[in-house]
């Protein structure tokens, strides 16, 4: 049998579900559809699909800890001093400053619990 995807989406699990959709329907100034309250939300991004879920209390353990791993989140944003201002006005700012990557300007972020973002800005091409 050959491995056969048909889609795919990067979810994160927490049981504090509401802190993380409210951060994420901020940040990405869009509402969570599908939503199932306490249970799942999911963004629709350009290329990616972010699900939101709150495990099962039988798979809790599975789950504790987890934000410090080698993930990010990374966003490709327009506008990076714009974004990092957005963020700060969520309460959630930055704590490093903007270096330059092989590709581009970025800079790390963290959303409420912790889940490492990276914010990225290509370089313009003329």
């Amino acid at each position: 049998m050959i491995f056969q995807c048909t889609t795919a989406l990067v979810t994160l699990a927490t049981v504090d579900i509401e802190l993380l959709v409210l951060f994420y329907t901020n940040l990405l100034s869009q509402n969570p559809n599908p939503y199932i309250p306490n249970i799942y939300a999911e963004f629709q991004l350009p290329g990616l699909r972010l699900g939101i879920f709150r495990p099962k209390e039988t798979h809790f353990s599975e789950f504790e800890n987890s934000a410090k791993n080698g993930m990010s989140l990374c966003l490709e944003v327009t506008d990076l001093e714009g974004t990092i201002s957005h963020l700060t006005a969520l309460g959630y700012p930055p704590p490093g400053e903007i270096f330059i990557a092989s590709h581009g300007r970025e800079i790390y972020a963290y959303d409420p619990l912790g889940n490492r973002l990276i914010l990225h800005q290509a370089f313009v091409i003329c």
